[in-house]
């Protein structure tokens, strides 16, 4: 008995004391987002980075080039097809906060389409004296001509939401609006929405995302919505929409468990029934087939289906209770699904081998699939979008690589011809690179591919400035792009870029993330660190001459990296990071990512959460490499507070660090063209001024 009390008494003594670390933070008022006494140190902070940074002779240099190039006509504009336009949202010089555009396919095939502006959101920020920031259109389908805008406040994750008609550019007079809230809308008819939102007290989760969904018929209050599901507080969020194929007009609800766990239901004569597939899988409709993407191995009837396999079958006779499925796409070591796209007849399967993309369609016919490889350009990566999934077997399909710019085709299923629409001219001279494909061993063995772009004379001698980049989470696939801005505000000044694929993301499928999650984080660590000694090992770069830079996840990848070895890099950018993993559950979107990362207020996962969070392993008497934190105050995804807490602490440590927090742009750089070039500018002046 005396050796249970002993055991209990420890373990409550233990808590106790776990309980009051998390209580005894000296920087957790910064945490206070908008406070007067947080903003005056937040401007204290600015003004002595933007100071330094903006003094530096490359800043106005990089500043004029880069607005030079967002500002330039010549961009390609990215277009998605409603009620027979092409609609795109358009940035530059003249709209800062951009204008919603659309023209006709015959137009924008010329070399310089007639647009017709529908929405100026500059104009509208001016009238209604509101930081607007575009979030895109939700518009009821096939017509196309009812939209609900989803528009920001200073770029935050938070919308809201009012109803537009295209046919007269103008705002719904009482139409359907919702206030700011991270809202999920869908169309079911022209008079009645699903509606995902705050309807008060008791319904958001702990993520603060909708907890419950609702129908809402126009000319009614919200609080008469008829409610057509509840999901739980500890859940991540729940929200429905509507398939609007003919004969097949199926209304599915999510319940979002987790990222990675969805409870999906079909909703018929107002009654839900399970969709019966696993909780990680994903589900959609495809007219009258049901397709599953598995993120785990399934057995089902006896039949086992791989992990990372794409199946399909007919959703009524699933419904009603067979389970006999065709499988559409199997991975391999070295290639998994990157994406797929629906069109009228067939899916249309973005394949990732070896971190370079190929496509396939797979279309039914007469009760079974058929496949067919497209001819599609072999460099690069693909970005396919569908012009009307319901009604067309036509589709965009983008291609670009680190050093082509982008160039964007009109293709049809059944048909490899392509008909060119536009290229994105060249920002820099690309004859003067080279990309090449390394792999790293990490400290477990295993082999972790990444990409250096770098200049063709460039010598190895370990004195080249070098910048890694990379991400490793969440299941998100780190692929070559088109360098842009930074061919003019990095390559051009002898630079060498560096984008590493560490596990934790999706380049190799389900096995690759799943690998790094939770108490297996720190593989994702040591895959980074691997890839930075072999470029040293290389002699690439040198520690003096390698800088690192991440955002989100990966600000969390730059805080992990850096104080674990600080000693192999002398510049570090963190943006909108997480850094205080301690509290990240409890800080605004937090909540939703225990499944990526644990959950900190459990001891025995607080152990290995512990070992790597960057707040709690910054110390005194370490040297590390200078920092340049960055992030917004109106991010309501990341709270700011990771980032502030961690340069006051670093600052109060001695360790010289630098803070930039831009009031606007949410979870992104920022919220116009001006505060786009200004992070360019400020961030590579920093990196030109540490590693050159």
């Amino acid at each position: 008995m005396r050796l249970y009390q002993r055991i209990a008494g420890g373990l409550l003594l233990g808590l106790s004391l776990y309980a009051h670390a998390q209580d005894s933070d000296p920087y957790l008022w910064l945490e206070d987002v908008k406070g007067d006494r947080q903003m005056e140190w937040v401007d204290r902070q600015n003004a002595v980075t933007l100071k330094e940074l903006h003094a530096r002779p490359e800043f106005p240099v990089i500043e004029t080039n880069v607005r030079a190039m967002f500002n330039t006509m010549a961009r390609v504009p990215e277009v998605v097809a409603q009620g027979g336009f092409l609609y795109n949202f358009w940035t530059d010089a003249q709209h800062q906060r951009g204008i919603w555009r659309r023209t006709t396919m015959a137009q924008y095939q010329r070399p310089e389409p007639e647009w017709e502006t529908v929405l100026d959101l500059d104009q509208l920020s001016a009238d209604e004296n509101e930081q607007w920031v575009w979030h895109g259109a939700q518009c009821l389908y096939p017509k196309e001509q009812r939209c609900l805008l989803s528009l920001s406040r200073g770029g935050g994750d938070a919308n809201v939401v009012r109803e537009f008609d295209t046919a007269s550019r103008s705002f719904v007079r009482d139409g359907f609006t919702l206030p700011e809230a991270k809202s999920s809308v869908a169309w079911i008819d022209a008079d009645t929405i699903f509606v995902a939102s705050d309807f008060g007290t008791g319904t958001l989760t702990a993520s603060g995302y909708a907890r419950v969904v609702k129908e809402w018929t126009r000319g009614t209050p919200l609080d008469a919505a008829r409610t057509v599901f509840e999901g739980r507080a500890e859940d991540m969020s729940v929200s429905a929409q509507k398939n609007f194929t003919p004969g097949h007009e199926f209304q599915l609800v999510s319940r979002t468990v987790d990222f990675y766990r969805t409870e999906l239901f079909l909703r018929r004569d107002g009654k839900l029934a399970r969709v019966d597939v696993p909780g990680d899988a994903k589900a959609y409709t495809m007219g009258a087939q049901l397709i599953v993407e598995l993120n785990s191995e399934w057995t089902v009837n006896g039949k086992r289906y791989p992990q990372g396999a794409l199946l399909g079958t007919d959703f009524r006779r699933f419904m009603a209770g067979e389970r006999r499925f065709d499988v559409l796409f199997t991975p391999t070591p070295s290639s998994s699904l990157d994406g797929v796209s629906i069109t009228r007849g067939a899916l249309l399967l973005n394949i990732l081998d070896n971190v370079r993309n190929r496509l396939v369609e797979v279309s039914p016919a007469r009760g079974k699939w058929r496949q067919r490889k497209v001819d599609a350009p072999a460099f690069g990566v693909f970005s396919v979008t569908a012009l009307d999934p319901v009604a067309s077997d036509e589709y965009i399909l983008r291609v670009t690589d680190f050093l082509t710019p982008s160039t964007t085709y009109l293709a049809r299923i059944g048909s490899d011809q392509r008909t060119p629409l536009k290229s994105m001219p060249a920002y820099f001279d690309a004859a003067k690179y080279t990309v090449k494909q390394f792999h790293a061993v990490s400290k477990d063995g295993t082999r972790v591919p990444y990409f250096v772009v770098m200049a063709k004379q460039a010598k190895l001698d370990g004195a080249n400035p070098t910048l890694l980049n990379a991400y490793g989470g969440f299941q998100v696939s780190m692929k070559p792009y088109y360098l842009g801005p930074m061919g003019e505000a990095w390559l051009k000044n002898d630079g060498v870029y560096v984008l590493a694929n560490i596990r934790g993301g999706g380049e190799f499928g389900p096995a690759w993330h799943q690998a790094a999650v939770k108490e297996h984080r720190q593989r994702a660590f040591d895959d980074f660190l691997a890839v930075a000694e072999d470029l040293i090992q290389r002699k690439i770069t040198s520690p003096r001459h390698l800088g690192i830079s991440g955002g989100s996840n990966g600000g969390l990848l730059m805080g992990a990296a850096f104080t674990q070895r600080p000693e192999l890099f002398n510049a570090v950018v963190c943006r909108v990071p997480l850094l205080d993993m301690r509290r990240y559950s409890k800080l605004l979107a937090g909540a939703s990512w225990m499944a990526e990362y644990g959950d900190p207020d459990d001891p025995a996962q607080w152990a290995y959460i512990g070992k790597y969070s960057p707040y709690q392993n910054v110390v005194k008497d370490k040297r590390y490499p200078r920092v340049l934190f960055t992030t917004a105050t109106s991010d309501d995804r990341v709270h700011p507070g990771h980032a502030r807490k961690m340069a006051a602490r670093m600052q109060d440590q001695g360790h010289d660090v630098l803070y930039w927090e831009n009031t606007e742009g949410g979870h992104s750089p920022a919220a116009s063209i001006e505060q786009e070039v200004q992070w360019w500018a400020t961030t590579y002046s920093f990196l030109l001024e540490q590693l050159k």
